[in-house]
Formats: C-alpha cells, sequence, structure tokens
C-alpha cells in the first residue's frame, strides 16, 4: 500500500460545468476536509454519499461552493482511501483547490498514477488496466465497445484461461524431469500433440482478435501518395466529405504533410495527404517531397494515385520507384474523364493489389475504397470478436502462439518444455504477472494526469 497521498484533476482543464479533483492514498479524506466545510465531516459521510459545501483556502477565505464525496478501501478507483472534490469548471476555482490540498500534504499525481495504484493493489490486471486507456482514446462505437470488454476482463480471463492450461501442462512435462526417482511416465510427443495443436489455434484466434482490436484502438495510418496535380488533395476530401485541403489547378500546391481522421465501420482511417513526388523545383518543395518519404515510411497503407486521364508518365515512374514491398492499393483517379491510361501493365507489375478507378469530383469508386482500406487494415477480422488491445498485448500473444507451434515442431520433449515455458512467460507478462517497474513506467506514462 503506498505511503503518500496523490492528488490530481482528472477533468480537462478549461472552461466547463465542473472540474474534478480526485484524491487517493492513506489522508485522502483528511486532505479534502482541510479544503472542504460543511455542516458533517466528510469522513462521517456514509462512502459514496455526496455532500454540499465550501472549499476554503488556508485563511478561511471562500474559493467555490462544492460538493465532496469519498470511497473506502478496497471499495475504490484505486484500491485506496479516496475522496473527490466537485467544484465549479474553470481552471482557476480547480487551481486554487489544487493548491490547498498540495499545502495539506498530498503529492501531484503523476499521469497514470491512479490506475497504476489499481493495478498494483489488485483492482485491475494489466491487460484491464490498458483497457482504461483504450476506453480514454476510443474513436468509434465499436473501439469503445472492444475497450469496454477488455475493461470488463474478458480478454484477460481468455489469456488466463490458456495460461492455466499452458501450466498443467508444463507440470506434466517438467514433473518427469524434475523427479526421475518417482517413475513419473513422461507424455509422449504423440500423446500431447492434440492438446499443443489446440493451445496453438487458441493462442493464435487471441493474437488475430487483438490484431484487429489494435487497429481499432490506433486506427490504420493511410499515405495517399502521387505525382504532383494527379487529384492526391481532391482524395482526401472527398474521402472526409469536407474541404479539407486545398486544391488548385497548379501542380505541387502541396507542399507539406496534412493529416485528417476518418472513421469507416468501426476502423479510425489516419489519412495523410502528401507532397507530390517529382525532381523538386525549389528548396521548399524539396522538403514537402522529404516531409512525403517520411510519411511513406511510417505509413500502414499507401494508397497510390494515378491520373487516369493521362498516360503514365516519367514521374509516376519515381513514386513507383518509393513503392516496392509496400501495402498498397492503386488508385485510377479522374474516372469522370475520358481515360488515356493502360492499367493492364500496372496490374501485372503489381499482382493481388486492388486497383481501383475512381472519381474524386463525383465521389464515384469512394465508398468502395473506404471498404478497401478497411479490408486491407483487418484482413478477414471480425470487427465484433475484436478485443482492444495496444501493440504490447498484441506482440506478447503473437510471442505466445509462436512458441506453442515451435513446441509442436520440436525434436525432443526437453525443447518442447523450454518452448512451452517461454510461451507461459509471455502470457504472464501479457498479464502483469511478471511485469517489472520499467515496463509499469511506460505503459502509464501514456495516461493523463487524473487517470
Amino acid at each position: 500500500m503506498n505511503e503518500d497521498t496523490i492528488v490530481a484533476v482528472s477533468t480537462a482543464w478549461g472552461e466547463a460545468g465542473i472540474a474534478i479533483l480526485r484524491l487517493s492514498g492513506p489522508d485522502a479524506v483528511s486532505c479534502a476536509e482541510g479544503l472542504f466545510k460543511a455542516k458533517q465531516n466528510l469522513a462521517d459521510s456514509p462512502p459514496r454519499f455526496m455532500r454540499y459545501g465550501h472549499a476554503l483556502d488556508g485563511e478561511g477565505e471562500f474559493i467555490d461552493e462544492v460538493l465532496a464525496v469519498r470511497f473506502e478501501a478496497p471499495h475504490s478507483y484505486t484500491g485506496e482511501g479516496m475522496a473527490e472534490i466537485h467544484c465549479h469548471g474553470g481552471s482557476m476555482s480547480a487551481r486554487r483547490a489544487m493548491e490547498r490540498l498540495v499545502e495539506l500534504g498530498a503529492r501531484l499525481a503523476e499521469p497514470g498514477e491512479f490506475t497504476r495504484r489499481a493495478f498494483l493493489n489488485g483492482r485491475l490486471d494489466l491487460a484491464q488496466a490498458e483497457s482504461v486507456l483504450g476506453i480514454i482514446r476510443a474513436r468509434s462505437d465499436r473501439a469503445l465497445s472492444s475497450a469496454a470488454r477488455s475493461l470488463r476482463g474478458e480478454l484477460s480471463g481468455a489469456v488466463r484461461n490458456l495460461r492455466e492450461r499452458l501450466l498443467l501442462l508444463c507440470a506434466r512435462l517438467e514433473a518427469s524431469f524434475d523427479f526421475p526417482e518417482e517413475d513419473i511416465p513422461s507424455p509422449g510427443k504423440a500423446e500431447i500433440f492434440p492438446e499443443l495443436d489446440q493451445l496453438r489455434k487458441d493462442a493464435e484466434s487471441l493474437h488475430r482478435r487483438c490484431r484487429d482490436g489494435q487497429v481499432l484502438r490506433e486506427g490504420v495510418r493511410v499515405a495517399i501518395v502521387g505525382r504532383p496535380n494527379v487529384g492526391k488533395s481532391s482524395l482526401l476530401n472527398a474521402l472526409l466529405q469536407e474541404s479539407r485541403a486545398i486544391v488548385t489547378a497548379i501542380p505541387g500546391t502541396t507542399r507539406d504533410v496534412i493529416e485528417a481522421v476518418l472513421t469507416h465501420r468501426g476502423v479510425p482511417i489516419r489519412l495523410v495527404d502528401t507532397a507530390g513526388i517529382r525532381r523538386p523545383s525549389d528548396l521548399i518543395e524539396e522538403a514537402g517531397i522529404a516531409h512525403t518519404l517520411s510519411a511513406l515510411k511510417e505509413s500502414d497503407l499507401k494508397l497510390w494515385v494515378l491520373d487516369g486521364s493521362r498516360p503514365f508518365s516519367s514521374e509516376d515512374a519515381l513514386v513507383e520507384d518509393q513503392l516496392h514491398g509496400a501495402r498498397l492499393i492503386v488508385l485510377f483517379n479522374k474516372e469522370d474523364l475520358p481515360q488515356a491510361l493502360d492499367r493492364i501493365p500496372i496490374e501485372k507489375l503489381h499482382p493481388g493489389i486492388p486497383v481501383l478507378g475512381v472519381s474524386a469530383k463525383t465521389g464515384a469508386g469512394i465508398e468502395r475504397l473506404k471498404e478497401e482500406i478497411v479490408h486491407a487494415a483487418m484482413g478477414e477480422g471480425v470487427l465484433e470478436e475484436a478485443w482492444n488491445a495496444s501493440a504490447r498485448q498484441v506482440e506478447e500473444l503473437r510471442v505466445a502462439a509462436s512458441m506453442i507451434g515451435e513446441a509442436e515442431s520440436a525434436q525432443s520433449m526437453d525443447l518442447t518444455a523450454s518452448c512451452l515455458r517461454d510461451s507461459r512467460y509471455a502470457l504472464e507478462r501479457f498479464l502483469g504477472l511478471s511485469a517489472d517497474s520499467d515496463l509499469l513506467d511506460t505503459i502509464f506514462s501514456q495516461f493523463c494526469l487524473g487517470k
């Protein structure tokens, strides 16, 4: 249990209806009482019962009319004694109340420290704690629903079940290694293979559902790329259904990276409109193209935009040189005009890659393009089955599934047992059963203050 008491404003700073100051720790209620004055002491009020009173500074001067509530351990968010002060929104009232609470012995909380304490006190496991951030950052109903299922413990329960089955199998294997004098029969590979195969399939299913959930959580980053004047900015505006980027007939209008987000079928799509790639005519355009190449490296998917009304040019070839090995969708834009670009050579050079005709001007093909982007991001995944997951969680599940696969193909039972141990360790890191302080620092530093 922590010995210090922390405080933070848990609502956003700025003008609003209310601002909530949250305290957690052994002196949470006594600190709150030093600020809050009412007919009945807060400590004497029933837990979770809101009281009306006044917030006063150290000189007894009035700060604000407020409401206060306390929570008893372990029935609180952090598992510790907690208190909240609800004052009027606006930075001055909340700031003065916060200063008074610090004078009374509380210290300012670090980002994510309330949720970190909830984890350390056993109120949440690490997967549930990370799902709190998923709820905060959700950009769609599906992302929110997915994160809520994880917070309720569905994902943790599935991972715990897999770990327990691995643990039982490991125990059977290692008992025969560690206690040979007991004549414990060692199971043969043929005997455990069906169990191994099912464990691997279940681990791969967990990984797939969390990978899909990661897309719901973080979105797919899509770079719109092409030579100047093929309609990249017009395409961005058509996808967003608003005039986000400046469009002119002058080639090279876009000199810098423009970013915007839309949501389609519950998946956030982070669109990046880039400067046209060609041999630069000045230093400004050269800098814009450099930003374009950087955006290409950071993107998950590229939309290569070609002007269908003009033949393939040397500038198109310059763009193509930057796209080898990329996850790609090829777009023949300006489909509303007579077509002069031969698609067949491009389709032959990029087999299996979606090639779509669109018109940013009329909107033709835009909805199909959105579907292709989501399909490229999700594959055959089912959004309703996805679990909101972080990149760290997805990687641990990938390792777990991979090590079970290696256990299946191992040439000795010793090696099989070693691979299964590594798989189990990955699941334990996922759940936070073996998390070190550096890992916790990294995870909770991403949270906002007051959460």
